[in-house]
């Protein structure tokens, strides 16, 4: 494929790949584009590939190469999904030495976040610059588990549209428009699609926030050490990780700077797409 038709492609049109990493993992993932400096995703709670709204992969990949990817047991990966963010970083690490990426930019939404946090701090040498998406740092008081509301809506068996709009939008006309269009390009690729993610996963995942939200306020001095820039933004009314967070991240990591983004929550990425896409484009260029 050529590096033109990768650049005209949509992320409907990303074809999946396969690795096997030297863990004994084979990572599903995605890929277009071409820049020097890739950027690499890291996914919510239970989202595979299919996860991403195309209309933010869309907007953040000219100019840069894009990688999408279901970590160690996630959707169409091999292996069981691990219950600790440490490990699931350590196998994130694998993917990206694997793909012989170097040094990357990462960008972590939700668990995602939690998972880059761990890569910059045990692996800083590949991150270049770090976006947190719906965050919260290890240790910080009220991050032990999700209120009932929000694990009844993303975290059964058989969740529903109107469940996942419930957490990942607010409750005003534009953000529910906002969220039936995300949904609707997440459903577009009626082709190829991932494997859905399993009730492991689920488990393992909730069993791996659980315990990065033990509260340990000793835990909150390592992101001290995390000396790359990052970007740290969220959603005004995020049920899930509330937008607190967000600034005591901020006020913890030398480098970080914060946005909130109005009339949003836990999906606000996807509901401003493109303004989101453009604060990355800004300060992935910023000077080192």
């Amino acid at each position: 494929m050529t590096s033109r038709r990768a650049a005209a492609m949509t992320y409907t049109e990303f074809p999946n790949k396969l690795v096997s990493a030297a863990n004994d993992v084979d990572y599903a993932y995605r890929e277009a584009g071409d820049g020097e400096v890739p950027l690499v995703l890291l996914q919510h709670f239970r989202g595979n590939l299919d996860s991403w709204d195309p209309a933010l992969i869309n907007a953040l990949a000219p100019g840069r190469r894009v990688v999408t990817f279901d970590n160690t047991g996630v959707g169409g990966s091999s292996g069981q999904t691990p219950d600790t963010v440490e490990q699931m970083a350590r196998d994130a690490i694998a993917f990206i030495t694997a793909l012989g990426l170097g040094q990357a930019d990462i960008l972590g939404f939700s668990i995602g976040s939690f998972i880059a946090q761990e890569i910059a701090l045990i692996r800083p040498a590949i991150v270049r610059r770090l976006v947190l998406a719906s965050s919260a740092p290890e240790g910080a008081a009220g991050m032990h588990g999700w209120a009932p509301e929000v694990i009844g809506a993303v975290g059964t068996p058989q969740t529903s549209p109107e469940g996942y709009l419930g957490v990942f939008f607010t409750r005003s006309p534009a953000s529910r428009q906002a969220g039936q269009e995300a949904l609707g390009r997440m459903y577009a690729r009626t082709e190829d699609r991932d494997t859905p993610t399993t009730w492991q996963t689920r488990e393992a995942q909730h069993d791996a926030v659980c315990t990065w939200g033990i509260p340990d306020h000793t835990l909150l001095q390592r992101l001290s050490s995390i000396e790359m820039p990052v970007f740290v933004a969220n959603g005004d009314t995020d049920p899930m990780i509330l937008p607190h967070y967000s600034y005591l991240l901020a006020g913890l990591i030398p480098q970080a700077r914060v946005k909130i983004y109005p009339d949003s929550a836990h999906g606000f990425l996807f509901q401003h797409h493109a303004e989101f896409a453009g604060d990355v484009d800004e300060f992935l260029a910023g000077p080192t």
